[in-house]
């Protein structure tokens, strides 16, 4: 069964989150487990300031968090005093929007640094996240890694981006999940990374792959397709290196199956 990933919907205003996280501020949740702020699509001021630690002292048994449409301003405590342990219990985090984000490397691991059950990591339009800042993380079996840069405002730059591979080949044989939708990796990266999927993942693990607006090419794509049986979602829509045609998303293995034999 697919991991669906949440919908950027318009719900709470900018007033809301800043009384949500003042009461964070004040209180103790030992026992939430489920946390979700989302704002409008068309907020114009979706900073929200966010002090970490002081959430991961609060609520040290948080299995889901999701922050859509928002742009966390971390904040460090005035004490500075650390979590021991970050999240330890997290499964899933969703930092997903539809404007420019802050989020680096460090503010990720400053999240993830205690979280080794991650399942599932939702980074849609964090364009300044990099590949070596995913292969730091300590989850080892994550099986949902949504990348794409919907919203992002470096879609469409030409220079190509490297180190895609060293990410396949950390989750390789557990990702179920996979979109890099407009992620401008290297054509060289892409083979070698999609060539980590199909050797390092059994065959009825990687269910989807969102490869649109890539660098993706035909002998990348072979490997993943002739090895991954249960791969019944596949997107390639956008993707300009591919021939006329095959530009289109793919549904079902019996689809993907016939594109397989056009590669050839």
């Amino acid at each position: 069964m697919y991991y669906t990933k949440p919908e950027l919907r318009r719900t709470d205003e900018h007033s809301s989150l800043i009384k949500w996280y003042l009461s964070f501020q004040k209180g103790n949740c030992p026992d939430l487990e489920f946390l979700e702020v989302n704002t409008k699509l068309d907020s114009k001021d979706c900073e929200l300031p966010v002090c970490i630690q002081a959430l991961q002292m609060a609520c040290p048994k948080l299995k889901t968090f999701r922050m859509l449409n928002v742009r966390p301003l971390h904040k460090t405590m005035r004490n500075g005093a650390d979590s021991p342990s970050g999240f330890p219990l997290l499964e899933e985090l969703c930092i997903a929007t539809t404007s420019y984000s802050y989020m680096t490397d460090k503010d990720l691991w400053d999240i993830l640094f205690g979280s080794t059950r991650l399942r599932v990591l939702d980074l849609r339009g964090c364009s300044r996240i990099t590949p070596y800042g995913l292969t730091l993380l300590p989850c080892l079996e994550l099986e949902c890694l949504f990348w794409g840069q919907y919203f992002s405002s470096n879609v469409g730059l030409p220079s190509p981006k490297k180190g895609l591979h060293t990410v396949t080949q950390k989750w390789s044989r557990t990702l179920q999940q996979l979109d890099i939708a407009n992620q401008l990796f290297a054509e060289e990266d892409l083979e070698t990374a999609m060539s980590h999927l199909a050797h390092g993942t059994e065959a009825d693990t990687l269910r989807s792959l969102n490869l649109s607006g890539t660098r993706i090419t035909p002998p990348a794509l072979r490997p993943v397709i002739g090895q991954m049986t249960a791969l019944s979602y596949l997107n390639l829509s956008s993707c300009r290196y591919l021939p006329r045609g095959l530009k289109r998303i793919y549904r079902g293995q019996e689809d993907i199956r016939q594109l397989l034999d056009k590669l050839e």
